[in-house]
């Protein structure tokens, strides 16, 4: 049976709330198969997941830096002078095993070293049953093919670090270590039962274009042949130079852009991260010529409300007695649902009750569909439920 528990803390030093939080983490708990830890970056990361491991030792522990807050069953803990939140698993049927891997000078091949060491700690020469990936934002669709050229298509979940300004201060963790600029990941063995849901929960918003012109995967140039910047704002009714530099971020949190997937199962959320003096749209995720585009909608009633149906889903999905859920939430979904974020809590609550869950606050997230690719998304939701 899967015993889960969760643990947080606030305030003082790196050191000290990592151990706070994983002593709470531990309580009526015998022993532990894995951790995850999501912190602030304006502790010292080094601290932090030093005192996390002091508590749990060798456990397999995975996570990374969250955008202003965590989101736990005691509702939301953020503030400038630090916070972090530690779920920790029991149970005897699942073995995991986590690695984390500096990129170095390629990402595919740090994602390819993950996920051989990650097997390697437990002597298996299989691919796990699913598994969890956190990587810093900008090329997490690279370190997640690198990993799929050891294990093929395996269920995942996961999210790119955050922080808090925009600095590129996120990191991730592995193992009582900081990864400075790589990715983190955790293989789960087992025959129990998964749930999830990946989705971003849009409305489509009545406009759609192909991309016609794509630089370097992320620079959106060109929809229907004309600049892109100039086309979404055509579609917004908004003059262009108000979405220059980082207004387009802001400005695009209920409106941002959509793929839809080949199955036509899942609506892959781009969010444009910048507008250039050209025109183009700097974007948080991989874009492909010759594909559609939509500009997508969403109040931010809406934003709050998809969290629930969300997890409520992945419930349904899981088809047995729930142990514990992670909750990936973006980050610019936050900032656009603002000082209302703990009604998000209030919705996981009304969906999974006393459920031992945490969330964390994300610039990227991902997931997948059962007929579709593993695949990486912005302004997104991932939730995914373990069974008891």
């Amino acid at each position: 049976m899967l015993k889960a528990n969760v643990g947080w803390s606030k305030g003082t030093d790196g050191y000290t709330a990592g151990k706070l939080a994983a002593e709470k983490a531990m309580k009526g708990l015998q022993c532990a198969s894995f951790a995850v830890l999501y912190g602030s970056v304006d502790y010292n990361q080094a601290d932090l997941v030093r005192g996390v491991a002091e508590v749990l030792g060798d456990v397999p522990m995975i996570g990374c830096s969250s955008f202003t807050a965590v989101l736990t069953p005691d509702g939301v803990i953020g503030g400038k002078d630090g916070f972090c939140s530690v779920m920790v698993l029991d149970d005897h049927a699942m073995s995991v095993a986590a690695a984390g891997v500096e990129k170095g000078e390629c990402a595919r091949m740090a994602g390819r070293q993950a996920a051989e060491q990650a097997m390697e700690k437990l002597g298996k020469r299989e691919a796990p049953a699913y598994f969890y990936m956190i990587a810093p934002p900008g090329e997490e669709e690279t370190y997640l093919n690198g990993i799929q050229d050891v294990i093929g298509r395996v269920p995942f979940f996961g999210g790119s670090s955050a922080e808090n300004t925009m600095e590129g201060l996120m990191k991730q963790y592995a193992n009582g270590k900081v990864i400075e600029n790589g990715v983190a990941v955790a293989f789960f063995y087992t025959d129990k039962k998964f749930g999830n849901k990946y989705t971003g929960d849009y409305r489509y918003g009545g406009k759609t274009g192909v991309i016609t012109k794509v630089e370097n995967k992320r620079t959106l140039k060109e929809i229907d042949g004309k600049p892109a910047l100039e086309v979404y704002a055509g579609w917004r009714g908004m003059k262009t130079d108000d979405l220059k530099g980082l207004n387009l971020l802001g400005a695009t949190i209920h409106a941002p852009l959509g793929m839809i997937d080949p199955e036509g199962e899942i609506t892959l959320i781009r969010h444009p991260v910048s507008g250039g003096n050209d025109l183009s749209m700097a974007v948080g995720n991989d874009l492909v010529e010759n594909t559609a585009v939509c500009m997508m909608d969403a109040t931010t009633d809406e934003l709050i409300a998809s969290v629930g149906k969300a997890v409520a889903e992945a419930k349904n999905n899981l088809g047995a007695e729930p142990g514990a859920l992670f909750l990936i939430h973006c980050g610019g979904r936050a900032a656009g649902i603002g000082d209302r974020m703990e009604e998000v809590v209030k919705e996981v609550k009304k969906a999974v009750g006393d459920l031992p869950f945490v969330g964390v606050l994300t610039f990227g997230e991902y997931g997948y569909d059962k007929w579709t690719k593993n695949a990486c998304g912005g302004l997104m939701l991932s939730a995914f439920m373990l069974e008891k």
